[in-house]
């Protein structure tokens, strides 16, 4: 893939974020989306070899589009200006369609890379699942969140977005209760990478996912729950 293309690409489009610009330049972007494509279909392959699970997953479906939804936003512009895919065992990428863990990657305008795994702001039944299954399976979850390799990537799961107080139904001394208060289930690394693009980019995101997989598979053993699966 064309990295340092796509970024001039992403750079150009987050300043002129406009309808005609983009048209005018949509035989870049046409180019630029075939090989993001192609990238995301290699490494469902590769990821198929550690995680078998993933293999029936749609390429085309994992990319997210570039047209924002601007529908609830006060912020019009009418493009995202990053290249990204989400790649699930379920085919379904966004929370709130309960598609489960998710590896996903993007590129933005700013040359960063982002690697990640785990569940972005699950829906409420999906959470409250999650954060079940972190008091009942209390060593499984610390096991997990020890992996050496998880660990040496990512540190800790991320905590943005944080209850302050235990979630309702939990009391203060409930074990791991730091933990019950995330509202995301995620690990993620970035990295500046126009000065140094990777000389195999699939092959550095391959690793970082083969590094999360271990939270992956950990929330892929909390079944998804029935309304969750029908939305």
């Amino acid at each position: 893939m064309h990295v340092r293309d796509l970024i001039q690409f992403l750079g150009e489009l987050s300043e002129s974020n406009n309808r005609a610009w983009f048209v005018m330049n949509k035989p870049r972007y046409d180019i630029l989306r075939e090989e993001f494509l192609a990238l995301t279909i290699k490494l469902i392959a590769e990821i198929s070899k550690f995680d078998p699970a993933i293999a029936g997953c749609n390429p085309k479906k994992a990319l997210f589009r570039i047209n924002r939804d601007m529908r609830f936003s006060h912020d019009k512009r009418p493009y995202k200006t990053h290249f990204s895919a989400a790649i699930t065992a379920s085919g379904l990428k966004k929370p709130s369609q309960g598609g489960g863990p998710a590896y996903y990657f993007h590129i933005n305008e700013a040359g960063q890379l982002l690697i990640a795994g785990g569940e972005y702001m699950p829906p409420t039944p999906r959470l409250r699942a999650i954060r079940n299954r972190v008091v009942e399976d209390a060593a499984g979850f610390t096991k997990m969140r020890k992996n050496k390799k998880l660990v040496a990537t990512y540190g800790d799961l991320q905590d943005e977005g944080k209850l302050q107080r235990p979630p309702k139904g939990f009391d203060p001394d409930t074990p791991n209760i730091e933990y019950v208060k995330l509202k995301s289930f995620i690990v993620w690394s970035e990295e500046d990478i126009r000065k140094k693009i990777p000389a195999d980019l699939g092959k550095r995101v391959l690793e970082g996912f083969k590094d999360a997989y271990p939270l992956v598979q950990w929330l892929r053993d909390i079944p998804l729950v029935q309304d969750e699966a029908e939305q």
